[in-house]
């Protein structure tokens, strides 16, 4: 298990090596393979592929071949199902190519689904909605910690937390950043925002406004300045203050840290974790974890 998490760590080419013998008992060997006989992966994270940059790879692959064979598993009925390569699969189909050099490897389904995701998320031309939701899939699927993630795909922790995040802001903005209407740097300003609708706010005024994100974080900042400053806890009437006290200690206890209550007049809120560097942060988000699962 060492070995499989230090491969995935490095990439799905880490997994199939050139000089492989062609063995049908070898866990991954070459051959030609019919396009007809190859379906496409169940588990597949992309969901966008874009017309004009597969029929360039058509062009390039007619002009001097596949470069790179794509990867499948063989199934019972004799076909082949799709690991990684539909990008290549799409433009042999587009320029008629009755055959592709493919790797053939020995898997089962939660191994075909790591190796899709993982071989995904290497990608530069992922958007970030795509990776987000590669990284969650990895994580409901393959019953992975954020921690365990950060091993197999070789990204800091808060990396891999701050895209997860991304799948918590409403729907409406999702697609925004999906079709990079807007970017990962204004996604990490609205989503500092808790309520949705003033996060659907910004998010118009950055498509209305062609806000930059350093604008929009000096409107996110003074929003949470005038936020603090309308804060009064003597003006709250809701829980008693011995309520207060006994919650903030178990909290405080439970994370090893001081803890914050944050109101306003409204009876909105906030509680406030605090910690001192990178790893105290790591270790909050490890209990954080520990509550998930």
């Amino acid at each position: 298990m060492a070995a499989k998490k230090n491969a995935l760590g490095r990439g799905l080419s880490a997994l199939i090596t050139d000089d492989e013998p062609r063995r049908n008992d070898n866990p991954a060997w070459h051959d030609e393979i019919s396009l007809s006989l190859i379906e496409t992966n169940p588990f597949q994270p992309r969901t966008r592929f874009e017309e004009e940059s597969l029929h360039e790879l058509a062009l390039s692959m007619k002009e001097i071949g596949v470069i790179q064979p794509v990867i499948v598993r063989q199934k019972e009925d004799g076909k082949y199902q799709l690991i990684a390569g539909e990008r290549r699969l799409r433009a042999a189909d587009i320029i008629g190519m009755k055959t592709i050099p493919a790797y053939i490897r020995k898997t089962d389904d939660q191994g075909l689904l790591e190796m899709a995701l993982v071989e995904n998320i290497q990608r530069e031309d992922l958007n970030a909605i795509e990776i987000a939701i590669s990284y969650q899939r990895l994580m409901n699927e393959c019953s992975l910690t954020q921690e365990d993630l950060s091993e197999r795909v070789g990204k800091k922790r808060s990396t891999i937390s701050n895209y997860i995040r991304l799948l918590r802001l409403p729907a409406e903005i999702q697609l925004g950043i999906k079709h990079r209407q807007i970017t990962m740097g204004h996604a990490r300003s609205i989503i500092s925002i808790d309520d949705p609708d003033a996060q659907l706010e910004l998010y118009n005024k950055i498509i209305n406004n062609d806000l930059s994100v350093r604008k929009l974080e000096e409107i996110v900042r003074n929003s949470a300045d005038t936020e603090q400053s309308d804060s009064s806890p003597k003006k709250v009437s809701n829980p008693d203050p011995d309520e207060y006290d006994s919650l903030r200690e178990h909290l405080a206890g439970f994370f090893g840290t001081d803890v914050e209550f944050r109101r306003n007049k409204k009876g909105n809120g906030k509680i406030v974790i605090a910690f001192k560097s990178n790893e105290e942060l790591e270790r909050i988000m490890g209990l954080l974890d520990k509550l998930n699962t």
